[in-house]
């Protein structure tokens, strides 16, 4: 039996020094096509996460699962991270317990934003919710440049995250 892999492209394209949006707009698609049909949310937030990385030039792109009350660690590319996150603690708790994202232009300027890297300076972390609009997951993004994320990230990340919360949650 051939894989899943066999049929479909396992590197994604987006072009060199293209714009914020003119790399989402081919990506997204490109990223719904390496998902498919799979359901394991920990192979499609694994592979959301490489794509992320791979194409956004930040430090740090993972997901973060909630389980028993709190965030726990899920796939991600980048330094060690914390392994666990208080429901309203940091930025990601903060956008867990208001259920809407946040984009943070300086980390330093957050209150009480848990630094797992010292190298982070702006950050954006976006809801994963459930078919019943229940928060499951965050994505958090983090870059060693002040102001990194905007609206641009903001609306783009939102879809795919909707899109995942619908696949896999």
């Amino acid at each position: 039996m051939l894989s899943l892999c066999a049929f479909m492209s396992e590197s994604i394209h987006i072009e060199l020094g293209a714009s914020k949006e003119l790399k989402y707009i081919p990506l997204l698609p490109q990223i719904k096509a390496l998902v498919g049909d799979e359901k394991n949310k920990i192979a499609v937030l694994a592979n959301v996460t490489a794509a992320l990385h791979q194409t956004l030039d930040v430090l740090w792109t993972g997901f973060y699962l909630v389980e028993n009350g709190e965030l726990v660690l899920g796939p991600f590319q980048g330094p060690v991270a914390c392994t666990r996150i208080a429901f309203g603690k940091g930025v990601c708790g903060t956008a867990w317990s208001q259920n809407e994202t946040q984009v943070v232009s300086d980390v330093d300027q957050f209150p009480g934003h848990i630094a797992c890297s010292s190298e982070s300076r702006s950050e954006i972390v976006v809801p994963l919710r459930n078919t019943q609009k229940e928060v499951v997951a965050l994505l958090d993004i983090d870059s060693r440049v002040l102001a990194h994320f905007d609206e641009t990230d903001r609306t783009y990340l939102e879809t795919l995250c909707n899109w995942i919360g619908e696949q896999v949650f």
